[in-house]
């Protein structure tokens, strides 16, 4: 906004005033903030909008905020004061992922009901048992739980259901009986399975257990088809005419390097603090386990990592400690104590006071732990290489790969 008219001179000190500091842009961390009831820092951001329900101005809030066991996102609500209009979605603050996620869920008790879900809105709902699906791009996204879940799918069913009875009487009887059925199931009166299948790899199943291993939930991480590329709006691959065959034939999934023949497991016994100084690689694709603490992360958890036992130990440790579900009101008293339980016990394996197994299983062959024998056998380390099985080879994205002839082919290249 300009200004017109005289100016008068300020006091002499005014003109040598230092100017101020330009301020510092927030870190990463400082935006995305665990959701806790005790963060009264952690405020929403309120936006002036319009009302696309009756056109005038209503109040967009947006909280950036993480969640356990996975990574950031938007929550955004719009409420209309005018016409009392309101709605809530989820996005993920992060980009596309190199693979799709699919979780499958058997719903066995109540509690199942009450897991945490970010379903984003590139991912597809699929319940088998009644033959029932919300198909990708045709909600928004969500965070909820697996009861909001069946809820939400509830009410979208009964929205139109006056009008169908007053013109497909027929039609709106069948949509009766099917919504006393999603009805029926938050009853857990016999299990049920619930598969969240999401190619941009942002949707969520909470595991409630964690650090332990959950047996109701398997995820399965795939390499998109062309046509979900597509859909996600991602940049199609070249047509494999266009490519050089070495390069379309190539055996690679990760950056990191090729897959190997065989996957690796090691076994490593931690007897003394000096193990804890042994490099670690671990790549994205290996899934790591303590037996002692009952405890097993997943592949696709904290990423590819090159780094001491210790330090990856104390990332495990910040990963589950951090868990915002054990704060404020969000909390189960068992589960705080299950999690306090496994850091007290992680922490006296890092100051040397408890023997443990650390267990890496890479199907892709590509992980790492120092032998410090070598070229001798190392007494407290046991490597395995297995063949794998159909289904790591799926989340390897090698079932689909043409590689017959691939020897024959560049032969005479060479």
């Amino acid at each position: 906004m300009a200004v017109s008219g005289p100016v008068e001179p300020g006091p002499p000190a005014a003109a040598a005033a230092p100017s101020p500091a330009p301020a510092r842009a927030p870190a990463p961390e400082d935006l995305f903030r665990p959701i806790s009831a005790e963060d009264e820092e952690q405020q929403p951001t309120e936006i002036e909008s319009l009302c696309m329900n009756c056109y005038r101005n209503g109040t967009t809030r947006l909280l950036l905020t993480k969640i356990p066991f996975f990574r950031e996102i938007i929550v955004s609500s719009f409420s209309c004061e005018h016409c009392g209009w309101n709605d809530t979605e989820i996005q993920s603050a992060g980009r596309i992922q190199d693979q799709g996620v699919r979780y499958i869920l058997t719903v066995r008790a109540q509690e199942d009901m009450n897991r945490e879900v970010v379903k984003t809105d590139s991912a597809t709902t699929r319940i088998p048992e009644l033959d029932f699906e919300i198909p990708a791009f045709s909600q928004k996204g969500v965070l909820t739980t697996v009861e909001g879940l069946i809820s939400r799918a509830v009410s979208g069913l009964e929205q139109d259901q006056p009008a169908r009875r007053a013109n497909e009487k027929a039609v709106a009887e069948r949509i009766d009986e099917f919504i006393v059925k999603l009805k029926e199931l938050k009853q857990v009166a016999s299990p049920f399975t619930l598969i969240i299948d999401d190619p941009s790899g942002n949707s969520f199943v909470e595991n409630p257990h964690a650090p332990q291993k959950d047996h109701a939930l398997m995820i399965t991480h795939y390499n998109r088809t062309l046509q979900q590329e597509e859909m996600l709006g991602l940049q199609a691959e070249a047509p494999p005419e266009e490519k050089p065959e070495e390069e379309d034939l190539r055996n690679e999934v990760k950056s990191g390097g090729a897959v190997e023949p065989l996957g690796t497991k090691i076994t490593f016994h931690i007897t003394d603090p000096l193990d804890l100084t042994r490099d670690v690689l671990k790549s994205e694709t290996c899934s790591v386990e303590i037996p002692e603490l009952e405890f097993e992360l997943g592949m696709a958890i904290l990423g590819g990592k090159f780094t001491t036992l210790e330090g990856l130990l104390k990332d495990i440790q910040e990963l589950v400690t951090k868990n915002p579900f054990t704060l404020g009101d969000s909390s189960n008293p068992g589960q705080v104590e299950k999690l306090q339980e496994f850091s007290w016990k992680l922490d006296q394996i890092l100051q040397g006071n408890m023997k443990a197994h650390f267990i890496m299983n890479d199907p892709a062959g590509n992980s790492y732990f120092q032998n410090v024998y070598a070229p001798e056998d190392d007494p407290q380390m046991k490597v395995e290489h297995y063949k794998r099985t159909f289904d790591q080879n799926e989340e390897l994205g090698l079932n689909d790969m043409k590689t017959e002839g691939y020897e024959t082919g560049l032969a005479p290249q060479r």
